[in-house]
């Protein structure tokens, strides 16, 4: 329970808070301007102040931590476990709260370190976070993910945002957060909601590996996407493929001058391909000297003369001797031919041989290379087939690898699901077994019933894969600032059950959002109902107001609605502001 809150400089407006409704109000004066407002007077401030003192980081040069508040120290007194404790911040030393030296901290799990000349102790932001998670929440320091904590918790308890969503106490809150405190509150299984999460972690690290095997090395591209069976037909054809060039790289044998080899079995290739055309223009030159000798045959003369006698001519003896003459000198010409033709003849066939004789070395010769070649490779060759075989076996670990992360990433699938399913199965038996849900649901829907006379619903269910989902509602959705009442009357439901245990926070806090909007009748009916459960239940309700949010006719008879104001604010001077100056 918050008792006081205070600050080191003289003009600050010091309040105290009581048990049950405590109003601080932004009052409109008549000395105000047009120019004046409410918004700036230090309301919202005020509930700064307590979540500062009760150990928020804020930023820097916003909110308390801005250059004129740098020599300011804000105090507040609480009530926790049974004793009052004054703790003390200070915006320039906002790293460490401190505590009068006569203060009771002998239970707490975290001893604050005592200043014998000043008498006074302190503690670490950290660790007085540490402590009034215990005295307030009854909750232990816990080193494991997703458990609750106090700074969330609180959060709740004082609201600075959110009044459209009960179940959250900012915008971007984690789904786990969100889970795991209202769970704790309504005293269902938060420990479910914190296995959920880590359900969700492992099914986001199988969702970040598959996406790296999809964006990563790739060797194997083109498995992406395929089943173990597909990738192990891989793996096993190329491990056959291995096997035959790991024998070939055995048999390999290399020889210095391979390369050398190589360009004498070409040399040689060329030089026959060559000898064989000259073989064969030689053979067609014999062939065509063997009929030219064949062919060459004497003039027959005589047959000169029966053709003119033939023809009834005789021809003179004159002529006949030249015609002997001619027949003479054509058998001569003949003659020599011949000669020439044999000994041309014999010459090619001599030569002919000579280049059979050469073939049939130059083949031998070149068989014997060849043979060679085949079973020997040059330094190259070997070195890439030896690459060859690396990139195989540097392949087929790749396979093997995505098969091993493959199949974890089954199994991890598999478990998860198992573990989904069993914990859907605790979940949903544990939300039956629970007396504070139907205790929780039953005080929500009396709240809207007085709020509204219509019936609200806290509706609590268990998603085998969301986990715990949660929504309020109240059949007059079409009111206005409806929203804003679901919010109210979610939180005064806690702040009754927490009223029941014997480890609590004693108070909840509103701004003056809350009533944003909300028709004046609502807002009277909430702030009597914040009356009476505050009185019947032992707790504190403190909420900020705007004078003109006052629904003053409204109000039942007999309620005294400025009895519950504990501290007016006015526009009409600096010094009515809270911090008694404006900046």
């Amino acid at each position: 329970m918050i008792r006081r809150v205070g600050a080191s400089q003289d003009g600050f407006k010091s309040v105290e808070f009581t048990s049950g409704l405590n109003v601080i109000l932004a009052e409109r004066t008549e000395q105000s301007t047009d120019k004046d407002t409410r918004n700036g007077l230090g309301k919202s401030l005020l509930l700064d102040i307590v979540h500062f003192c009760l150990g928020s980081k804020p930023r820097q040069k916003t909110g308390l931590r801005v250059k004129e508040l740098q020599e300011w120290s804000f105090k507040v007194d609480l009530q926790m476990r049974g004793e009052t404790t004054s703790v003390t911040r200070s915006s320039s030393g906002h790293g460490r709260v401190k505590f009068p030296g006569k203060t009771k901290w002998s239970q707490w799990p975290i001893q604050p370190q005592i200043e014998h000349r000043l008498e006074q102790c302190e503690l670490r932001v950290a660790d007085w976070n540490t402590v009034l998670g215990w005295a307030l929440y009854g909750i232990e320091d816990d080193s494991r993910k997703y458990t609750p904590s106090f700074r969330s918790l609180v959060s709740y308890d004082i609201r600075r945002t959110q009044y459209s969503d009960p179940f959250v106490h900012f915008s971007r809150q984690f789904i786990w957060d969100k889970q795991v405190h209202n769970a704790f509150m309504l005293d269902l299984n938060w420990e479910h909601a914190r296995r959920w999460q880590l359900l969700r972690d492992r099914s986001k690290s199988i969702d970040i590996v598959k996406k790296a095997l999809r964006e990563g090395n790739n060797l194997i591209a083109d498995m992406v996407g395929a089943t173990v069976g597909e990738m192990e037909y891989q793996r096993d054809r190329l491990q056959r493929q291995i096997q035959e060039t790991d024998a070939e790289l055995q048999q390999f044998r290399v020889h210095p001058q391979y390369e050398r080899i190589e360009a004498r079995a070409d040399s040689l290739t060329s030089e026959l391909h060559d000898l064989a055309n000259d073989i064969l223009h030689v053979k067609r030159l014999l062939e065509f000297h063997r009929r030219s000798i064949h062919e060459e045959d004497t003039v027959r003369t005589a047959r000169v003369a029966e053709l003119y006698e033939e023809a009834g001519v005789v021809l003179p003896d004159i002529v006949t001797k030249r015609l002997d003459d001619v027949r003479s000198f054509h058998i001569q010409v003949t003659r020599n031919r011949k000669q020439y033709l044999e000994s041309e003849t014999q010459r090619l066939q001599e030569e002919l041989g000579q280049a059979i004789d050469r073939q049939k070395r130059l083949s031998t010769e070149r068989a014997a290379l060849l043979r060679f070649l085949e079973t020997h490779g040059a330094l190259q060759d070997y070195n890439e087939l030896q690459q060859l075989s690396l990139d195989q076996h540097a392949r087929l670990k790749e396979i093997e690898e995505q098969i091993k992360q493959r199949r974890q990433i089954d199994v991890e699938q598999s478990e998860i699901k198992i573990e989904q399913g069993r914990l859907d199965l605790d979940a949903r038996r544990d939300m039956e077994e629970r007396t504070s849900r139907k205790l929780a649901a039953s005080i929500f829907d009396a709240n809207s019933v007085f709020l509204y006379q219509s019936p609200g619903a806290l509706i609590l269910d268990i998603d085998s894969k969301a986990g715990l989902k949660m929504d309020v509602d109240i059949e007059r959705a079409d009111s206005l600032g409806v929203s804003k009442m679901k919010v109210f009357c979610y939180d005064l439901m806690r702040a009754e059950l927490w009223s029941q245990r014997e480890v609590r926070p004693g108070f909840l806090i509103h701004d003056s959002d809350i009533f944003a909007g909300v028709d004046e009748r609502q807002v009277a009916r909430a702030l009597e109902l914040a009356e009476r459960k505050t009185r019947e239940c032992g707790f504190q309700y403190i909420v900020c107001l705007n004078s003109d949010q006052v629904p003053r006719d409204e109000f039942s008879d007999g309620f005294d609605f400025d009895s519950f104001v504990r501290l007016k604010l006015t526009d009409a001077t600096p010094e009515g502001s809270l911090l008694g100056m404006r900046f």
